[in-house]
């Protein structure tokens, strides 16, 4: 290495230390303010002085020859982790919704999943504009003085994921037309900001980051559920899943190994430290698959299973509900309904695929079913590519097309020998290819 560029690359370390400091210096300055914001009891945020503030950093980058719009992404993922951290310091209601600040583990900085989808989406703010997704914001501020963080519902500042999907005019008309649907509890005006569904140790379904799930779509054996975990765990996915009892239009096809194969899957996700989800057919097994899973999946085919649904709406466990092969999106969110008007909040959504007239794959993904839930309803959704296409070596445009849609996360099957497999082989993935799909969700 020539001494020239060992010099050079010693003056980028030391650059590197010190933003890293600034960066230290400026999360002090965050939580003091919190803790004035929390004994004063300030409103969440001043809209107009944060878009002075990024006019203001799009011009300080445009005179030192960077390009604006580059460094105001920049800026806002900086700040998206800081009014994270700012909501949790606070530990307060916002005043302007009356709900619980969302919060996710640790101080990870929220990030989009896709660099292209985000340089393409992101643009400049106006003062109207409104997403689905926890919101970035700041004060007036300077280099020789840190900008402090705020927090708002009126205009959420953009973070670059899930994409902005509407103004506020928009919105409103949207709030207006759902007042006449059967789900006025799922309905997105019961909470703006969108639910965050805790899972455990931090996770959840909704937050800053998408969640990847992935495993087996059965549980077949120990050696097969303990080799499929310990690949998710590997990839740095989020949940293992398996499914214990399977409902499947053939009589004859693998029904699931039951309560053996319910003890496999939590053995699995004890040893790889990965939360479970599997599916529950019955309203006695609620008590039992709730014991053993930390989220409780209802299949297509008992999306209308009002006795099941009203069961889960009784338990605190989180639940994902899958939208019927054949439901109109309002059929879904009616569903959800019935799991929120029996007592449980702790619902996200997973779209599966439909039946259309299309032959050449097994349903239909509705991408469009992202956006338009994320209109009408506040409880998070995400994506399941694999029964909609049915054919492995197309789910990973399906999950690239997901996350670009804003969903919250996707579910993703995998096996040890997809060749092999009892049930939904071709769709299946073989595990090593659970970490490319993983490195989208970084």
């Amino acid at each position: 290495m020539s001494t020239a560029l060992k010099h050079a690359r010693e003056r980028i370390d030391d650059i590197d230390r010190q933003f890293v400091r600034l960066l230290a210096r400026r999360q002090q300055i965050v939580d003091e303010v919190a803790e004035t914001k929390a004994e004063t009891g300030r409103p969440a945020r001043d809209a107009s002085r944060e878009d002075q503030l990024l006019d203001r950093i799009r011009s300080l980058a445009d005179e030192a020859g960077l390009a604006p719009d580059l460094v105001a992404r920049l800026y806002e993922h900086i700040l998206a982790h800081f009014v994270q951290r700012q909501r949790r310091r606070l530990g307060r209601s916002d005043a302007s919704t009356g709900k619980e600040p969302a919060s996710r583990d640790g101080d990870r900085a929220a990030s989009g999943p896709l660099r292209l989808v985000e340089e393409g989406m992101n643009g400049s703010r106006t003062a109207n504009e409104t997403h689905n997704g926890p919101s970035a914001s700041v004060s007036e501020g300077a280099a020789a003085s840190p900008v402090e963080t705020e927090t708002t519902t009126d205009a959420a500042a953009e973070t670059g994921w899930p994409p902005r999907l509407q103004t506020s005019a928009e919105q409103e008309a949207a709030d207006v037309d759902v007042e006449s649907k059967p789900y006025r509890m799922a309905a997105r005006s019961q909470n703006p900001d969108g639910t965050v569904v805790s899972i455990r140790d931090g996770l959840a379904v909704g937050g800053d980051d998408p969640v990847l799930i992935a495993g087996p779509c059965s549980v077949e054996s120990r050696e097969q559920i303990l080799r499929s975990a310990e690949a998710v765990a590997r990839a740095g996915g989020d949940l293992l899943r398996g499914g214990c009892f399977k409902p499947r239009t053939s009589p004859h096809s693998f029904q699931g190994m039951g309560r053996e194969g319910l003890d496999l899957l939590a053995e699995a996700g004890r040893t790889f430290d990965l939360p479970v989800i599997t599916e529950v057919m019955e309203p006695d097994d609620v008590p039992l698959v709730a014991d053993k899973s930390d989220v409780l999946q209802i299949g297509a085919r008992n999306m209308q299973n009002f006795p099941l649904l009203k069961a889960l709406g009784e338990t605190d466990a989180p639940v994902m509900l899958k939208r019927g092969m054949m439901a109109e999106i309002d059929e879904w969110l009616a569903a959800a309904e019935y799991v929120l008007a029996h007592g449980n909040p702790n619902v996200f959504l997973c779209e599966r695929g439909i039946r259309t007239f299309e032959t050449a794959t097994r349903n239909t993904l509705d991408i469009s079913a992202v956006p338009v839930v994320q209109e009408r309803t506040h409880l998070p959704v995400v994506v399941d590519p694999a029964h909609a296409c049915g054919t492995r070596r197309w789910v990973p445009a399906l999950v690239r097309a997901a996350l670009a849609a804003g969903a919250h996360g996707v579910m993703v099957e995998a096996h040890p020998n997809p060749d092999e497999a009892l049930s939904d082989g071709p769709q299946s993935l073989p595990l090593d290819d659970i970490a490319p799909l993983a490195r989208l969700f970084r």
